[in-house]
């Protein structure tokens, strides 16, 4: 492959493999050269190939993966939340809350529609501004914060990223992480750094070890994170805060997707006069992943600098979406849902976890797995690749820990969506999952 790349700017090494790439001379999961390797045969300055490959990346062509280099993108492969399209298993791994949790927005809708709005009105409606306001606001006080609207947290993220860094610039990444922060840093052109998660969260030494490392930006969920559901606690948020007193100017953003619907207290890792951090908070989760809305709470630097990053496109979020969201929050009613919801998506969690313990003769299983969040993270004995194959057999389809890795290293976890199964098909899964686990050891043996 190598030899076949061809040019002496950016511009062309980057056709050079686009037109290799179109004639089937490098294939989906290829890794292109190193950077030094190909400047050096090419006789360009290193920056140029870099260059190159960012080109690569922001067409969609290419991924970084650190370590692991520059490869072409199998879109085919490249893992998604949602239901797996065409499968005649049963789904348990689609990471989806159960629709009929979702407030019912119809009642509301008409109450949302007024005037048009025009160019150059405020970007954020008054009453939702006016909502998120006092969200925000408790758990991060005497902060001078500054609210944005956004189309979504994985929209809120790649801006957020996009005014902080540049091409190869390192960030900080829970590992396991959600599918959409992996896909956003490597798209992006930057370099992840992988830090560890344990049953209280992102583990302070991994942190110290990557903001040591260089990270100019850590993402951090602080509740519920996806996909191993853990939540920081007090002690840990605070010691995540002593490290990141020594990096004033790292970017820190805060992922609270679950939010309103999580059972745990809110900890934050922004420390007290922290220059550069944001909180995320998406509707999503509890409105529907249809309302793509998220509110960003931050610093009034970076709040300045994400409205300018949004003014080329989208410039604002549909001000009929975000008054329908006010007026929904607005109700008790849909707040007791939401409330409802949240301890519902806990209870039928524990229950799962209870019952796989029992089938498995593990009664440390229910309590070291946490409940909070849409799935559970069930751990392996052996690789969960030979598991899920077992599953398989048995009419289930399950989601890899390996999707949410930023190592090549096989995982031993399965994450599961069980909140929507009934008592008798929770217990069918937990059943043949310990069956499956015994048969996959026996076979190791």
């Amino acid at each position: 492959m190598e030899s076949r790349i061809t040019g002496s700017t950016a511009a062309e090494i980057a056709e050079s493999i686009r037109e290799l790439h179109d004639h089937g001379h490098i294939a989906a999961g290829d890794t292109l050269p190193p950077v030094r390797t190909l400047a050096e045969r090419l006789t360009v300055n290193r920056n140029t190939v870099v260059s190159a490959y960012r080109q690569l990346v922001l067409a969609g062509i290419a991924q970084t993966h650190g370590r692991g280099g520059t490869r072409i993108v199998d879109h085919e492969r490249t893992p998604q939340e949602g239901f797996a399209p065409g499968s005649v298993l049963r789904d348990v791994g689609t990471g989806n809350p159960d629709p009929r949790l979702i407030p019912d927005p119809s009642a509301a809708l008409s109450a949302v529609v007024g005037r048009p709005v025009l160019y150059g009105e405020p970007v954020i409606d008054e009453a939702l501004e006016e909502w998120a306001q006092g969200w925000t606001a408790r758990d991060l006080p005497d902060v001078d914060l500054r609210l944005t609207v956004t189309s979504g947290a994985v929209d809120a993220v790649e801006r957020l990223l996009a005014q902080a860094l540049t091409r190869d610039d390192a960030v900080a990444l829970e590992d396991p992480c959600w599918l959409a922060g992996i896909q956003t840093a490597r798209l992006g052109g930057y370099r992840t750094i992988p830090v560890p998660v344990d049953e209280h969260g992102m583990t302070v030494d991994g942190l110290r070890a990557a903001m040591d490392a260089g990270a100019r930006a850590v993402i951090c969920t602080p509740r519920a994170q996806n996909p191993t559901g853990a939540s920081l606690s007090a002690e840990r948020a605070s010691a995540l805060r002593d490290v990141l007193t020594d990096h004033p100017y790292a970017l820190v953003i805060e992922d609270d997707h679950f939010s309103l619907l999580s059972q745990q207290p809110f900890h934050s890792i922004v420390p007290t006069g922290h220059r550069r951090f944001a909180l995320v908070r998406s509707v999503s989760k509890f409105l529907g992943p249809d309302m793509c809305l998220a509110i960003v709470a931050s610093d009034p630097t970076t709040a300045e600098r994400l409205a300018l990053r949004l003014s080329p496109g989208t410039t604002w979020v549909s001000h009929l979406l975000q008054r329908l969201a006010a007026t929904l929050l607005a109700d008790p009613d849909v707040r007791t849902q939401i409330d409802d919801a949240g301890r519902h998506y806990a209870q039928r969690n524990g229950a799962f976890l209870a019952r796989l313990a029992t089938h498995r003769g593990d009664a440390s299983t229910a309590g070291a797995a946490s409940t909070d969040g849409l799935n559970v993270w069930v751990r392996t004995p052996v690789p969960a690749r030979d598991v899920r194959e077992r599953l398989m057999l048995r009419g289930w389809l399950a989601r890899l820990g390996d999707d949410f890795t930023l190592t090549d290293v096989a995982s031993t976890h399965l994450r599961l969506t069980v909140h929507d199964l009934d008592d008798d098909d929770a217990d069918q899964l937990a059943a043949d999952l310990a069956t499956a686990v015994t048969t996959a050891v026996s076979k190791v043996g």
